[in-house]
């Protein structure tokens, strides 16, 4: 199961703990508070407002969302590198389309 923003669910350390995937608790992710929200600000921006079935099919792929999203427990190094490795997956999957 790959979320919008391209994290794979079966590889997050809260899959099935603490969260049933993206898709199924519609984007209301636990760490949102975080954030200042009640949904993830990219899942909100992919699946409610752009109506894409990931980030992938946006041309502003990696947008400021990501940037501006980082898992309080991650270094900086470490979030860059997540940006990283989302993208690289999101647009070896939009090759295939």
């Amino acid at each position: 199961m790959l979320s919008p923003c391209g994290v794979s669910c079966g590889e997050c350390k809260d899959f099935e703990k603490s969260c049933a995937g993206c898709r199924a608790i519609s984007g209301k992710v636990y760490w949102a508070e975080f954030v200042g929200t009640d949904i993830c600000p990219m899942y909100d921006c992919c699946i409610n407002e752009k109506g894409f079935e990931h980030c992938g099919h946006c041309n502003k792929l990696p947008c400021q969302i990501y940037y501006a999203t980082q898992d309080p427990s991650t270094t900086k190094e470490e979030h860059l590198e997540g940006i990283n490795q989302r993208v690289k997956l999101l647009k070896e999957i939009m090759s295939v389309y």
